[in-house]
């Protein structure tokens, strides 16, 4: 007795199976119901259908199966088919090696998985084309975004309003050029460090994209987008238009694979040198030489511990340096990032100097250059300028027992007139490798090491204080490298101790625009190189400005990737400054 309501149970089972197999067959049909894209994708960052197996029929917008690709492709719902909610997105990623054109209609069974918070459909056990299809329609956006861009994943996607290019530092790397709706500014070049520039900075990276070349290669070659721009190359300020394609989202950030090929078009052309003013005057030139290492001084020791990794691309290096600076006519040259490998013959210093021409010495300091890998220095032309005095390194306070002791001397020109000390420092950079306590990143917009900086910048005050202007006839020039922005706390001890910065001071930075940046990182621009004066040498100024050689230039045209340019261009990866002095 109690087996028989059992059997019974069989039995009706038996019979309601074969009621719906033969559905279930006809629902494999094209036209037949399928789960909804949009029902996939839902309203959330993440799909409520997640691990589940379903059925969907789309249209095919663009295929990624090709060499290097992210085997797959993009399917859309049709327009006629759309839930009408503009919180859900109605495209999905299919990743499958099966082959797939634009156009197609597409009936295909999967699971749904969220790969790194993309959508994507996996496991394709049927794939069924259903004929041609006209694409959807894309959908209009702009940046800032118009439309929340998780609700248009993997949809495709109009821009309707032109685009800046603002980093291209991973456009050799991956094929990638960061765009946003106009060029973006470090918050805290004009905001104090603090909560309002760290939410200012996540605006601006989230109201990007990414240019993709949809490729998942390293090291493209050719290098995509690179020549498609005026003057052969591409530049950070290029202006981007006619992007259509897929917005996609990978490795945590969204980026449109294009469908045609955009426009580029430059506002202005790649900038000539400064002339020199009129008259009598005295042009000092600050440049971060990028690591300037020469190996060992014979065309041997490659790679180098830091920049070139050959002798052909230390050439090069070495050839761009002296185009870039000698088209900017210098009488005195303040460097950073320069090889510490002493003054010999076959130092990195010396053969600068003879690369320059037989009218540049150098300022010898042996013995006081500090531990560090690189140095500061300073050059001159003997014909110009002569040095007075002897030569100086700081050693005291944050410089008693480690970083790069800024270097100190004074220079007068050679046809009498004022005299002028220069100060070159090269403060601790921002980067948080092996930060510890007080010097990790406080979250302030500052990134790691402030303290230390902040340290430095403490030292240098008090020893020019310990020294003041009196000893010369005119005043003080800070000029090197700070790793900060105009804002940050090592600028303001500076500040505070009565240096103007020259490049702020003849043009100021704006909220939404900072034309004499120096420096460019992860898609905004600001100064980390500066030209400091005392009071007393303000009235001999009559310019300060920066060159824009090299941190709008992409990296892809460094010497390291394309040595045999010629030229100035992306002699480093800062801009150089260009001060001007009647003494």
């Amino acid at each position: 007795m109690t087996k028989q309501p059992l059997f019974t149970l069989t039995i009706a089972s038996v019979l309601l199976m074969g009621a719906v197999l033969p559905a279930m067959a006809a629902a494999d049909a094209c036209g037949d119901p399928a789960t909804g894209i949009h029902q996939i994708q839902g309203k959330g960052p993440e799909s409520p259908l997640a691990g589940q197996t379903v059925s969907v029929e789309g249209i095919v917008t663009h295929t990624a199966g090709y060499k290097g690709g992210f085997n797959g492709f993009y399917l859309q719902q049709a327009d006629a088919e759309t839930d009408n909610n503009a919180a859900t997105s109605e495209a999905l990623f299919v990743y499958t090696r099966r082959k797939a054109s634009p156009g197609q209609r597409l009936r295909l069974t999967g699971s749904v998985k969220e790969f790194h918070t993309l959508t994507e459909l996996v496991n394709v056990s049927r794939l069924k084309v259903c004929g041609q299809a006209p694409l959807p329609k894309p959908i209009e956006v702009s940046l800032p975004w118009s439309h929340t861009p998780e609700s248009l994943e993997n949809m495709r996607v109009r821009f309707t309003r032109p685009l800046t290019v603002t980093d291209h530092y991973n456009l050799a790397r991956f094929g990638e050029l960061t765009l946003a709706h106009t060029d973006q500014v470090t918050p805290t070049e004009y905001l104090q460090p603090g909560p309002r520039a760290v939410r200012q900075s996540r605006y601006n990276a989230y109201h990007r994209v990414v240019l993709d070349d949809g490729k998942s290669l390293r090291n493209p070659r050719p290098v995509p987008w690179l020549e498609q721009g005026a003057e052969n190359t591409i530049r950070a300020g290029d202006i981007v238009t006619r992007l259509n394609g897929v917005l996609d989202y990978r490795f945590n950030q969204w980026r449109v694979q294009p469908m045609e090929q955009p426009t580029f078009t430059r506002p202005q052309s790649r900038p000539a040198a400064p002339p020199p003013p009129s008259g009598s005057h005295t042009r000092i030139v600050a440049l971060n030489l990028e690591n300037y290492f020469n190996g060992n001084g014979t065309n041997g020791g490659f790679p180098t511990p830091r920049g070139a990794e050959s002798a052909h691309a230390h050439a090069s290096q070495a050839r761009r340096i002296a185009s870039a600076l000698s088209l900017s006519k210098p009488d005195i040259l303040a460097l950073t990032e320069l090889e510490n490998d002493g003054y010999s013959q076959a130092s990195a210093l010396a053969q600068l100097a003879r690369t320059l021409g037989p009218q540049w010495r150098f300022i010898e300091t042996s013995g006081q250059d500090g531990s560090d890998a690189i140095r500061t220095a300073l050059l001159f032309r003997r014909d110009r300028v002569v040095p007075e005095g002897s030569p100086q390194r700081l050693t005291s306070g944050a410089y008693r027992h480690r970083g790069r002791p800024p270097l100190v001397q004074i220079f007068r020109p050679i046809n009498g007139g004022k005299s002028v000390r220069v100060v070159v420092p090269h403060l601790k950079s921002k980067s948080c490798r092996r930060a510890k306590g007080q010097d990790t990143d406080q979250h302030d917009g500052q990134g790691c090491f402030t303290h230390y900086r902040t340290q430095e910048a403490q030292t240098i005050s008090r020893w020019l204080e310990s020294r003041p202007d009196s000893e010369n006839p005119v005043g003080t020039l800070i000029t090197g490298d700070l790793n900060s922005y105009a804002r940050e706390t090592p600028v303001d001890v500076l500040r505070k101790a009565g240096f103007v910065s020259l490049v702020h001071n003849f043009h100021p930075c704006q909220p939404d625009d900072c034309p004499q940046h120096s420096y460019r990182y992860r898609g905004e621009k600001g100064a980390l190189d500066y030209a400091l004066a005392s009071p007393g040498l303000l009235p001999q100024v009559s310019a300060a400005q920066t060159w824009n050689i090299n941190a709008d230039e992409p990296k892809a045209l460094d010497y390291q990737h394309t040595p045999d340019l010629s030229g100035p261009w992306r002699t480093s990866d800062h801009n150089p400054l260009i001060i001007d002095l009647q003494l």
